[in-house]
């Protein structure tokens, strides 16, 4: 058995990282002791008493050594070993390497030991962290997505819209007469989004009200999410290739240096027009870059009414230079090149649906608007504002940019006017037409201006949401007050919100009160009393639409509007008028504060 055990210790020995007969038994014996050899085993090996090992290590104290003591330790012996061999093959400069390498990543971790700082562990996080951050890049689109992005645009548009890009390849000006809700506004930020990858050239939306504009920013965000899976960010987006789409409204002077191709949008309805065109065409002055005008139509009166017909172009020119243009629904049903340059075309609600729009009732439209209006909003008819009472100069008095103007009004907020107080409009629907709720911010001081903030329209008659979205209004906002129609279902609505509202003013129609109505309104308008967004044309149209008639007995003038089938329903402007109310005729003084009066 001896014989046994000493062939195995012999065996061992090779373990060891000195050879016997040159090293130092001491440190050979704790290099034994620290590889996990027992007492006896390497008293043994060595040729020594057991009690001389115990000695050496109580003496040198080898159980209190840490780990990393004694790596350093076999690392340092092993590596004197291989520097003193004489004859060195190639293995032994690879382990040299290697050891001297674990010498250097020893002493990171001695230090690390003492002062507990990562970069002393690893000096590549502190060279990290000295060089400066590369941002990733902003609005990134690889060319695999840019690839479905071009792929899914036109695969996802009607025929009419497929028109129009190939009008955009070959014509500098697009004029565009529309009806509502045919996707416009959708197509063009989807055609200028596609442009932009492509060519890199900038596209500029200008629209009534920056708000407005926007929402060509809406769809074309949208629309490379869902297709590319790409989150464009930035109130101007700026592409990788340079390019800028840039959102503006009338009212903004950062206007002036811009350049690109141009998108107008409901330019009919935009106040001070000939300034803008003058702003909007330098904008797209050079050959490269294209215009785009496109809206549904306003009044007669409107200064772009005079481009639409050729008029314009005649201003200056001589006689023989002289164009007449045939602005006919047939005649500019396909589109036509005109001689003043302008491609023109007119998309009615029916063209839309033979260009495969399938996203219209037809007759229920028919129904649910007069005969007037749905001329006049599907049928892309002007309106003839001669007999109205609120004529479209006088509407466009108070047009702003609610975004650039009114730094108080925050639309996307829990409590978009804080605890400033409001006054509320309520107008019902009457035989099928709709109902309207309209927010107005009285004026801060006595003459000072009304502002609507918000218009809200309902179809149907359903009275309890009605009254219900009043109170969800009432939480939004600090009602001060509320003025509602009770005739039809206004009736029952009042009747509902008189319970979370007792204070609400009811008022039952006869020619007197709409005769004062209609005269306060006059007023705020003439005096420059009243503004609102200017992308919120209806506000403007349902104003329009109120003409002075004679009553059923021919003895009385009265105002007509939404309550008979051969008039638009002017629900928004009777709201509004709802709420002027409360302030006197002779507006409010020192010795009055409202009407607060009930009319039954």
């Amino acid at each position: 058995m001896r014989g046994k055990r000493r062939g195995r210790l012999a065996g061992m020995s090779d373990l060891s990282p000195l050879p016997t007969h040159d090293a130092d038994p001491r440190r050979h014996a704790r290099s034994l002791y620290w590889q996990g050899w027992r007492i006896a085993r390497i008293a043994e090996q060595l040729g020594v008493k057991p009690a001389t090992i115990h000695s050496w290590k109580r003496r040198d104290a080898w159980d209190e050594s840490d780990p990393a003591e004694r790596i350093a330790s076999t690392i340092e012996s092993r590596l004197q070993q291989l520097i003193l061999k004489e004859d060195k093959e190639g293995k032994d400069f690879k382990e040299i390497d290697l050891l001297g390498r674990q010498v250097e990543r020893m002493a990171r971790v001695d230090r690390y030991q003492k002062t507990g700082r990562e970069t002393d562990l690893n000096p590549n996080i502190e060279r990290r962290n000295a060089a400066p951050k590369r941002q990733p890049e902003k609005n990134a689109i690889s060319e695999e997505q840019q690839q479905k992005l071009e792929e899914a645009f036109l695969d996802r548009m009607f025929g009419y819209q497929k028109h129009w890009y190939r009008a955009g390849l070959e014509e500098r000006i697009r004029n565009i007469l529309k009806s509502r809700q045919i996707g416009a506004t959708y197509y063009f930020a989807h055609e200028a989004f596609i442009d932009a990858l492509k060519t890199g050239r900038n596209q500029i939306f200008l629209s009534a009200s920056k708000a407005q504009a926007f929402q060509f920013r809406s769809y074309i965000i949208d629309f490379a999410k869902e297709v590319a899976d790409v989150e464009l960010k930035g109130e101007v987006i700026k592409l990788p290739n340079a390019a800028e789409l840039m959102f503006l409204g009338t009212n903004s002077r950062t206007a002036q240096g811009r350049h690109g191709n141009l998108y107008l949008d409901e330019y009919f309805w935009i106040p001070r027009y000939r300034e803008l065109k003058k702003l909007a065409g330098g904008m797209a002055s050079q050959k490269q870059y294209r215009q785009t005008h496109f809206s549904t139509p306003s009044a007669m009166s409107h200064e772009a009414y005079r481009v639409w017909t050729g008029e314009a172009f005649n201003d200056g020119r001589p006689r023989s230079d002289h164009i007449r243009l045939d602005v006919s629904h047939a005649a500019l049903e396909a589109g036509l090149r005109c001689p003043d340059g302008q491609w023109r075309q007119i998309v009615t609600i029916l063209d839309a649906m033979k260009g495969g729009c399938d996203l219209f009732d037809l007759e229920r439209l028919k129904l649910e608007n007069t005969p007037q209006e749905f001329a006049q909003l599907f049928m892309c008819q002007f309106i003839d504002d001669g007999e109205s009472v609120f004529g479209f100069a006088l509407m466009q008095r108070g047009m702003v940019d609610s975004w650039e103007v009114w730094e108080d009004w925050k639309p996307f907020t829990l409590r978009p006017f804080a605890n400033r107080p409001v006054w509320l409009g309520y107008d019902p629907s009457n035989t099928g037409d709709k109902a309207a709720l309209v927010v107005l911010a009285p004026p801060l001081v006595p003459g000072g201006k009304f502002r609507i903030l918000e218009r809200h329209q309902f179809q149907g008659a359903d009275y309890e949401a009605q009254a219900k979205f009043i109170r969800d209004t009432c939480d939004r906002f600090n009602v001060t007050y509320i003025g509602m129609d009770v005739s039809g279902l206004g009736s029952a609505v009042y009747q509902l919100v008189q319970k979370f509202r007792p204070d609400t003013v009811a008022f039952s129609y006869n020619v007197e009160l709409k005769t004062k109505m209609v005269l306060k309104a006059l007023n705020v308008l003439g005096n420059g009393r009243l503004e609102y967004d200017a992308g919120h044309t209806d506000i403007a149209a349902s104003f329009m639409s109120i003409k002075k008639t004679l009553t059923p007995s021919q003895r009385q003038a009265t105002y007509q509007a939404g309550r008979s089938e051969q008039t638009s329903h002017a629900d928004i402007a009777w709201a509004t008028m709802h709420a002027l109310y409360n302030e006197p005729l002779e507006g409010q003084t020192a010795s009055n504060s409202s009407m607060m009066e009930i009319y039954s």
